[in-house]
């Protein structure tokens, strides 16, 4: 398969990293990072940051909340050199992995490691994860302010 036929939103079910038994498709367009980056829905924890926006969900199109969740993986400078940025994309992913099924599919997610991230225990990270999805799919309140 060309490089082209694989970039994008419009990936087909056969595109998905069955291989590795993963039940979501890595996001690798920064318009993606860029669009879920801007939603503002987001929880900070000491090991990474978790971003989500909405789907991009199109009226009778193939791609609909049973398809799988699209989650980006990002670290900056910050967290060290180019082999630390990639072991804790790697602990992640590995995090991804492990707890995906309790994410709400109704959501793209974006995973920010910090320089934590590679220091951090792996079971604390996984609680984190799994209080930041569930915080993040609680509806906000939207009253005003007195």
């Amino acid at each position: 398969m060309s490089r082209d036929t694989a970039i994008g939103p419009a990936r087909q079910a056969s595109d998905i990293e069955v291989r590795r038994g993963r039940q979501w498709v890595s996001l690798e367009r920064r318009p993606d990072f860029l669009r879920i980056g801007s939603s503002g829905l987001k929880r900070v924890t000491p090991a990474f940051i978790l971003q989500a926006a909405p789907r991009d969900i199109k009226r009778g199109s193939v791609d609909d909340h049973a398809s799988p969740i699209h989650v980006g993986f990002t670290c900056s400078r910050k967290v060290g050199n180019a082999v630390a940025r990639n072991r804790a994309k790697r602990r992640l992913r590995a995090l991804t992995d492990r707890l995906i099924g309790e994410a709400n599919s109704a959501f793209d997610y974006v995973l920010i490691g910090r320089t934590d991230t590679l220091t951090h225990d792996f079971a604390a990270m996984e609680k984190d994860l799994r209080a930041a999805f569930k915080k993040i799919a609680q509806p906000r309140n939207r009253e005003p302010r007195a």
